[in-house]
């Protein structure tokens, strides 16, 4: 299954009027990056930077004058996502410019059944909250030290890893490799019911450890017990 985690900046937040200046993003192929990314800084026009979305980013209209517009690099877009997932932390605010720059171009729109929003999993996963990329982060032990600013390769790596944290942890590929080339999935939900991950599970368990002598032991053991011990309580339930 392959996935990207990608994020954007933009040059403010009203994604009518304001375009797109970042995107980045990583790819995941079972929930495991697999080093292949995307970067790229696009020119966006006559529209000039908010400050206060300079002040988030720091992304200067001088820094991005010799940059391409989103014309000259949406092919280079389409193709690395390619049929892949799109996952953003907030993804409305993401898809919403993404698909405004499509728009601008006559290209159709990415279709809600592709995106997964990591901000309404975790919302699901943690009510409570708080659930900004930098508070997840901190709830899973994840090394944000080094943002100071916000940017769209940097974001999609910390959302990579607090996404796989969210889905189960390094746990959900344990069983990624077939065994004598064949394998069974078993599909993870999440508290909602929703399908967060689905994983390869071992097709026969492995072989007991124990020696009949240890077996036998264990047994005599059982029995001194009585029926009153917890052995007993739990064979009888298994």
């Amino acid at each position: 299954m392959r996935e990207i985690i990608f994020d954007t900046e933009t040059t403010g937040l009203d994604n009518r009027a304001d375009r797109v200046i970042e995107i980045g993003g990583i790819e995941l192929f079972n929930h495991f990056p697999t080093g292949k990314t995307i970067h790229l800084y696009i020119n966006p026009g006559d529209r000039k930077v908010h400050p206060d979305a300079l002040a988030v980013h720091g992304i200067t209209d001088e820094f991005l004058k010799d940059k391409p517009p989103f014309a000259d690099v949406v092919e280079e877009i389409l193709m690395f996502f390619g049929e892949a997932k799109w996952i953003a932390h907030n993804a409305t605010f993401d898809m919403g410019f993404v698909n405004a720059e499509f728009a601008r171009l006559g290209r159709p729109p990415i279709l809600p059944d592709t995106v997964i929003d990591t901000l309404a999993m975790a919302r699901r996963k943690h009510p409570m909250g708080p659930n900004s990329l930098d508070a997840l982060c901190r709830r899973y032990g994840i090394d944000n030290s080094h943002r100071t600013k916000h940017g769209a390769l940097l974001d999609s790596e910390l959302l990579a890893e607090v996404y796989i944290e969210m889905i189960g942890g390094r746990q959900t590929a344990l069983g990624l490799g077939s065994i004598n080339g064949s394998s069974a999935r078993s599909r993870q939900a999440d508290d909602a019911g929703e399908i967060v991950a689905d994983i390869l599970v071992r097709p026969k368990p492995l072989a007991g450890r124990l020696s009949q002598t240890e077996l036998e032991d264990h047994a005599a053991l059982i029995a001194k017990l009585g029926e009153k011990g917890i052995w007993s309580k739990y064979r009888a339930l298994n």
